[in-house]
């Protein structure tokens, strides 16, 4: 009887051992880690980008580094998505400005430029402007604009640290179109402290609260040097209703009548000027 047990245990403990090589055999070094974190959400559209500035809840303000119309840095959360934006509400007008650039009449310094210069920015497909939303903030009404994302530097940077650009061809063409774009706009406090450069450097144009001049005239129409062709095409078919249809919420029908009349400079200057003045490159959206 006891042998028997005796083999009837050998017997056991073969078949379990059987069963048990069968098993999959777990790894050490995955039983250690812990599950990797699901991918971050993102938002790569422009109307996902709107849809987040408009509504996210603000979890966190404080002042901008840099500016002088009283900047706000706000972070924005919907739950899934966290994300800062540059909040302005500066809304101001006076007969008379004297600034460090002179006196200059008929001043004007508000956040709905930078809604404006967002959309004509896309009008246009350039994607050089941050996404930007009319929003209220604090009871008052102003813009949100997209923080941009792996800033390098920003120009006054650049400059004073001589650092230049890994493809100069490159960044020529993003430069000359940049200037255009001011000239067309007349933007007139455009330093290079709202000129960021990301990590890629590409370059993004921040800040517009006091473009839209009267201007009919480019300001510096020798910062006109170069075009890219799909560019100036676009320029060429720009009327007045698609202008009022993307920003005419936001500027009035004289600041849209200059710009066009900025806009038949503009682009008589380049057809003058010849194939010379005219380069190929894909922007970044639209």
């Amino acid at each position: 009887m006891a042998v028997a047990r005796r083999s009837s245990l050998v017997v056991s403990c073969l078949v379990i051992v059987a069963v048990t090589a069968l098993l999959p055999a777990a790894s050490s070094s995955a039983a250690q880690q812990p599950p990797s974190d699901p991918p971050a959400a993102t938002l790569a559209t422009d109307a996902e980008r709107e849809a987040f500035l408009s509504s996210a809840r603000i979890v966190r303000a404080r002042p901008a580094a840099k500016g002088v119309t009283n900047t706000v840095r706000v972070t924005l959360s919907d739950g899934t998505v966290t994300h800062d934006a540059s909040v302005q509400t500066v809304d101001e007008s006076k007969a008379v400005f004297e600034g460090t650039r002179g006196t200059e009449l008929g001043f004007k310094d508000s956040w709905r430029f930078n809604v404006a210069a967002y959309r004509i920015d896309r009008l246009l497909g350039l994607g050089m402007i941050p996404t930007t939303v009319e929003r209220r903030y604090e009871g008052r009404i102003g813009s949100f604009t997209w923080w941009v994302d792996d800033v390098l530097m920003d120009e006054q940077q650049r400059y004073r640290g001589k650092r230049r650009a890994p493809n100069t061809e490159d960044w020529n063409q993003q430069m000359w179109t940049t200037r255009l774009f001011d000239q067309l706009i007349a933007n007139a406090d455009r330093n290079l402290g709202n000129l960021l450069i990301d990590r890629g450097w590409n370059i993004w144009m921040i800040d517009h609260s006091r473009a839209f001049r009267m201007n009919t005239t480019p300001r510096s129409p020798d910062n006109l040097s170069k075009v890219e062709r799909t560019l100036l095409d676009r320029l060429r078919r720009l009327d007045r209703e698609a202008l009022r249809q993307a920003a005419g919420a936001h500027l009035t029908g004289g600041e849209i009548d200059a710009l066009l009349a900025r806009r038949d400079y503009i682009v008589s200057h380049f057809e003058k000027g010849g194939a010379s003045l005219v380069f190929d490159r894909p922007f970044r959206c639209c």
